[in-house]
């Protein structure tokens, strides 16, 4: 007999807090690489990440780069320039300079943390796209974060729709901080 959320009638999904390395063991190393139609980044900041793939340690990028050649749509929105090291493992990415699958933003507003995969999983939380946010760094030298997963299809949804907004700019068109936009989404002059 169903307790608790389910005996209520509630439909019951996958909720879970991750803190410090799980965001990494639990949703960036295992779940990201098995995307199969799109991968969406959100963060503030964007630094050097590397992840376990394959046996070895790669570039996150180098990662995007395989699932852009296999078809899977990848989408990034950041608010801050890349590190120099992230840019030069970009640079190594050809999928991700010449595919049209590989869609990058850049906001100065944007605070939010969040990945989501196939629309199906998401992780929203403190981390940034770094190596000590989301990365593989040992615990001892990586930052202090939280985060929760979820396969809730309506959070997903709704997430999915402000990262849409976000990324077609549709708050370009009443923003009131132009002034520190170096590349605006919409031209609303």
């Amino acid at each position: 007999m169903p307790t608790g959320a389910a005996a209520q009638g509630y439909t019951t999904f996958m909720h879970r807090l991750l803190l410090n390395r799980e965001l990494y063991t639990e949703f960036i190393q295992p779940l990201l690489p098995l995307a199969k139609r799109f991968v969406w980044i959100v963060t503030a900041d964007i630094k050097d990440l590397h992840i376990e793939y394959r046996g070895t340690f790669q570039p996150l990028l180098a990662v995007l780069d395989e699932l852009v050649r296999k078809g899977v749509s990848v989408r990034l929105i950041h608010a801050k320039e890349p590190g120099e090291r992230f840019r030069e493992d970009f640079d190594q990415c050809d999928a991700l300079i010449r595919s049209e699958a590989f869609e990058r933003i850049l906001c100065p507003r944007v605070h939010t943390k969040a990945v989501i995969l196939d629309g199906r999983m998401a992780l929203v939380g403190s981390a940034n796209l770094t190596g000590a946010g989301l990365g593989a760094k040992h615990a001892d030298k990586r930052n202090f974060e939280a985060g929760f997963m979820t396969d809730d299809a309506n959070d997903i949804t709704n997430l999915m729709q402000w990262v849409d907004e976000l990324y077609l700019g549709e708050h370009c068109k009443t923003c009131r901080r132009r002034e520190y936009c170096p590349d605006p989404i919409i031209d609303h002059s």
